[in-house]
């Protein structure tokens, strides 16, 4: 009976999550951030605030990127989501199955060309805090991190440990990728988590304004 809501949700959270996002209109600013990246065989890690994750998981669909899920049952009908508009998925949380987690990322991000979405503050937060997993993945791998941000102008947030945004029909939807960040193994972790939550938070702030206009 789980087995058959969970199909019945995640196939229903789909076709609501396609008609929402498809009846926004879209500006995307810095795609090539990282897609000059890929198209040279680099690996890169896009970072996303789990708030606004949705916005990534329509956007980089249909091109098997790799996404990392938690555990839970919310992240299993994500997972189920994310498969069924081709995503490719990593499960584990620095909460539950993080070696694991690590292990898939660290994979992933070591073929050539590579793309893996992660939300350093996910699965259960605190919000817009980053955890360590991000930035090991970067230094084994010597894969770019990729801040990105997004909102829309007519949306709902859903408030838990986190406010999580979904799109209201007939809005627009700002995404903004930021610039790379590169790390080397010798940077401590406070300084590399530091950095990457200046980058999204400074984001942030930048696509929250766009949506004001």
């Amino acid at each position: 009976m789980k087995s058959i809501k969970l199909y019945l949700l995640s196939k229903l959270g789909k076709w609501i999550l396609l008609l929402l996002y498809n009846t926004n209109k879209w500006r995307i600013e810095g795609e090539n951030n990282y897609k000059n990246l890929i198209n040279n065989n680099q690996s890169v890690i896009i970072s996303i605030w789990h708030g606004r994750v949705l916005t990534f998981v329509k956007q980089l669909s249909k091109k098997q990127y790799y996404a990392v899920a938690g555990t839970h049952n919310d992240a299993e009908i994500i997972s189920r989501i994310c498969l069924d508009i081709g995503w490719k998925v990593i499960r584990g949380s620095s909460s539950n199955k993080g070696k694991e987690a690590l292990e898939g990322i660290v994979n992933a991000l070591n073929i050539p060309g590579s793309l893996v979405a992660i939300t350093p503050d996910g699965p259960k937060g605190p919000a817009k805090i980053p955890k360590a997993g991000i930035v090991k993945a970067a230094q084994f791998t010597g894969s770019p991190i990729i801040p990105a941000a997004a909102h829309c102008t007519k949306h709902w947030g859903f408030t838990n440990w986190d406010t999580f945004y979904i799109p209201k029909p007939f809005g627009r939807i700002e995404v903004i990728y930021g610039d790379p960040i590169y790390f080397d193994k010798e940077q401590s972790f406070d300084e590399c988590l530091s950095i990457i939550k200046e980058a999204m938070d400074n984001l942030e702030l930048l696509v929250d304004k766009r949506v004001l206009v």
